[in-house]
């Protein structure tokens, strides 16, 4: 483990609920909250002023609410991973915080244990969703895939080792995991996750995941982690 700590801003507007999740992450080695807040609009300052890793995001804040914040947080850090936390899993809502940008999702009452998983995992580079969320993404686009398909073996952009590295990506694996699973080295992974990126013109990891789903180009049974 690095000894350099995973650097945390909590967005979360009840009180007492944000109180207890500092008090559990701040137990935990290697993890460090620096900032926090109630509101989006102030989350949107506190990224311009401190050096962050993670938000841990709540999506039901006042004001303009959590999934603007995290579209906005994204617009002008789009590196900075963003983890929702929320009490809703509802298909629409998940639509519309891969659209703004999140790289993970868990619902309020996640084992402590899971949510600090999650956040190094995202932290890390990799994504996280939430075992309901990951069955909705699945069965959205399990419909389209039949007619997806014929298009996709005429005009499937990917080769067979960027199909292998999305689905990896899928499971939320990190680059080094994936190396150490097709036996490269990370930075083989790297280029060609730079490749992936350029042919589905997607501007991180979970979008062109999402893109390739949509496409039908790499299968639809995302791997759910336990």
């Amino acid at each position: 483990m690095s000894s350099t700590p995973i650097k945390i801003l909590l967005v979360e507007d009840d009180e007492l609920f944000r109180l207890g999740l500092q008090v559990r992450l701040q137990q935990e080695p290697g993890l460090e909250i620096i900032a926090e807040t109630e509101d989006g609009e102030t989350a949107i300052e506190l990224v311009k002023e401190y050096p962050l890793d993670i938000v841990l995001l709540d999506v039901g804040l006042p004001g303009i609410g959590g999934i603007e914040t995290c579209r906005q947080i994204k617009q002008q850090n789009p590196a900075l991973p963003i983890l929702i936390l929320t009490s809703h899993s509802q298909k629409p809502l998940i639509s519309r915080l891969i659209e703004a940008g999140a790289q993970g999702y868990c619902l309020k009452g996640i084992a402590a244990e899971k949510l600090v998983l999650a956040l190094r995992s995202v932290a890390a580079g990799a994504s996280w969703w939430d075992e309901t969320a990951t069955r909705e993404i699945r069965s959205s686009f399990v419909s389209e895939l039949p007619q997806l398909e014929n298009i996709s073996k005429i005009a499937n952009p990917l080769t067979g080792r960027e199909q292998e590295i999305l689905s990896l990506l899928a499971a939320g694996k990190t680059n080094q995991e994936i190396a150490a699973a097709l036996y490269i080295a990370p930075g083989t992974v790297r280029v060609h996750i730079h490749a992936i990126l350029q042919k589905l013109e997607a501007s991180d990891r979970t979008q062109a995941v999402i893109t390739a789903l949509q496409k039908g180009l790499i299968k639809s049974d995302i791997i759910v982690k336990d």
